[in-house]
């Protein structure tokens, strides 16, 4: 068996494979986050392709994400399985967790690299995601840029320019870097906030293990001019929400993150940005955040 163990928004994690032919190779973006400490796990995922369900729970739905297709089943246990799969429609990952994902099994169905390196992925980012759930920990999808040691991150749906204006940035703004350029983690410590890279980035190779305070939240709509407000608690809430990597039919999980999601909203400002993709957007919302 080879064993792997990581750090991820401050969470260990380990990841063990049961199987000759299976090992790290299948998730490089996690080198940066190797480690070999002990200590609390906040998960324990082992990949065995000699795992199958002995029974497949109730279904909860059919879950579209990004194109990719979840289906999720429950059992009567309160643990979960999940089948994965990608934009194509192949399966490439069965995976079954106990209730708080501390414990999961998985098996890689894809027939290539690219599936099961999709599955692995996927498996991992949903194990995270809702194990990390009571420790004031969030998966967002986000674009988030660092500016003088502080994280700046922005919101919205695929398609609304999140890179784009991340790019505007890394180009007109003096001092800047890309943090992660789709699920960065961002938790609630000691009532302060901070966002960490992931080995998720979506279609963006940028894998870094670098963690910095949060200096503002900024979802993002095209408009035909720039204008930027700052939202109150309500629409702040109404931005973050659907912002998160999260299970409504959890009440457990829910509530943690929607617990997390108020504390962020107590110390953290949330800006709503109209605007094109162009220089004046950037710095409109780089003075706005800072102050500079």
């Amino acid at each position: 068996m080879e064993t792997h163990r990581f750090r991820i928004g401050g969470h260990l994690c380990e990841i063990a494979f049961c199987n000759e032919g299976d090992g790290a190779d299948l998730i490089p973006s996690f080198a940066p986050f190797a480690v070999e400490d002990g200590g609390d796990l906040l998960f324990r995922l082992a990949v065995d392709k000699d795992f199958r369900w002995d029974l497949r729970g109730d279904e909860v739905g059919q879950f579209d994400c990004g194109g990719n297709n979840f289906g999720v089943y429950r059992m009567a246990d309160g643990s979960y399985q999940f089948e994965i799969c990608n934009e194509r429609k192949t399966l490439c990952a069965l995976m079954e967790a106990n209730p708080d994902f501390s414990n999961c099994m998985v098996v890689l169905t894809g027939e290539d690299k690219p599936a099961r390196d999709f599955g692995l992925n996927n498996a991992l980012m949903l194990a995270y995601a809702f194990a990390s759930a009571p420790h004031s920990t969030l998966l967002m999808h986000a674009s988030v840029v660092r500016n003088d040691g502080t994280g700046y991150l922005f919101l919205g749906k695929s398609g609304t320019g999140k890179s784009t204006h991340t790019r505007l940035w890394l180009q007109y703004i003096p001092g800047s870097d890309l943090m992660n350029d789709d699920n960065p983690v961002v938790r609630v410590e000691n009532g302060k906030a901070y966002v960490y890279g992931s080995p998720w980035s979506g279609k963006t190779p940028c894998y870094r293990n670098v963690v910095a305070p949060v200096g503002g939240f900024v979802q993002l709509q095209q408009c035909p001019e720039n204008a930027i407000r700052r939202e109150n608690v309500l629409g702040s809430f109404a931005s973050l929400l659907p912002s998160i990597s999260t299970m409504k039919w959890d009440k457990r999980i829910y509530t943690a993150h929607c617990d997390t999601i108020s504390e962020l909203i107590r110390t953290t400002p949330l800006y709503h940005l109209g605007c094109l993709p162009d220089e004046a957007a950037a710095r409109l919302s780089y003075h706005t955040l800072t102050g500079k």
